[in-house]
Order: structure tokens, then sequence, then C-alpha cells
């Protein structure tokens, strides 16, 4: 079973949404640069150090991306965890399922590729770097 890992939902001023999920949450925001597309990392919950991820079964952190005009479905979505994304992009496309792309490598994280499920919902999927 793969599970759930992380969330992702879009922002149009990445400092106004920030801003409020720290005020009305106490989340935690990291701002990444322009080489990781601008990418905001949202501390939900405690986690280990060293990145290792949540400290309570079931609970996740998530993420905020800027919108792209040219970019399909973005509204608020999940990432699901998968141990070979491209047996899991084979998985999706055979069960009726529309991968979007090829997967991208995120440095220091592993690789992320998004698709169309069949009712709609952009989700998307990580094979995650190996933890030392």
């Amino acid at each position: 079973m793969n599970p759930v890992i992380h969330f992702e939902m879009p922002y149009e001023d990445r400092e106004r949404m920030a801003a409020f999920y720290r005020s009305a949450f106490g989340w935690q925001t990291q701002m990444l640069g322009p080489e990781m597309g601008n990418y905001v990392l949202a501390t939900t919950t405690e986690t280990e150090t060293g990145d290792r991820g949540p400290t309570q079964p079931g609970a996740i952190n998530g993420g905020f991306y800027g919108k792209h005009p040219d970019w399909p479905a973005q509204h608020p979505s999940v990432v699901i965890g998968v141990d070979d994304i491209r047996a899991a992009m084979e998985k999706v496309s055979a069960s009726g399922g529309q991968v979007l792309g090829e997967p991208m490598e995120i440095p220091g994280v592993g690789h992320y590729v998004s698709f169309m499920d069949p009712e709609g919902n952009r989700v998307s999927m990580l094979q995650p770097l190996p933890r030392g």
C-alpha cells in the first residue's frame, strides 16, 4: 500500500500565503529559491531532526507552488509515496489515469511526477531518496 506523504496547494502571492498559514495554524514555512521553482515547504507537525519526516504516525507536511497559466488542474492535491516511480506510472496508466509528463528530479528529495485520475483530480507521486 502506498501512503499519502505530502500535500500541495497553489499560491498567487507566496508571502501572503505563508503569513496566513503561519498566523492561522502555526505552521512553519521555508521559502525555496528560483532553482527550486520558488516552492514553499510547510511544516505542519513535529518533525524528526535531519528531515526524516513527521514524528506522529499519519501526520504529513506539505508545500505550496506558484500558479502557472499553462499548468493543468492547479488545486490542492496530495502526493503519494511510491517505491518505483516508473512502475507506478505504468500502473496509473493501466488503471485509467493519465501521467502528466516525465518524472522530475527534486534535488535531495527524490523523483516526482503528477497525474490525472479518472475523476479529473490532479495527484502526484514521489519516489523518495533512501533515508540514511
